[in-house]
């Protein structure tokens, strides 16, 4: 017995909502910045230190809460110790990639 509500579909009239968009760039964002601390072994705390603010604030960075700027791009990857990539297309594109922004080590000088 199939139903009504059997599988989810996206609704493609609603991808390039700039609120959708919004999001998920936040999200992508957030979840390069735990990718990154995560990697390098620093706690929310340790990162809160580095930027000047408290834990809360850098977990809601991490969970998407915090829009993407080029301001805080520059503060939390000098935080982080890191490079900031955008690949091709960009983060503010619709259709972006879980790769979209990351955080890469220095390059060796």
């Amino acid at each position: 017995m199939a139903g009504r509500h059997t599988r989810w579909v996206r609704d493609e009239e609603r991808l390039d909502d700039p609120e959708r968009i919004a999001i998920r760039e936040a999200m992508l964002f957030g979840q390069a910045v735990y990718d990154r601390r995560a990697a390098i072994g620093l706690s929310r705390a340790d990162l809160g230190d580095r930027l000047g603010l408290d834990e809360d604030e850098v977990e809601r960075i991490e969970l998407g809460g915090e829009t993407p700027t080029l301001d805080l791009l520059k503060k939390i990857a000098l935080a982080l110790d890191a490079d900031v990539r955008i690949s091709p297309g960009g983060p503010f594109e619709p259709g972006m990639s879980a790769t979209a922004i990351r955080f890469d080590a220095h390059a060796a000088a």
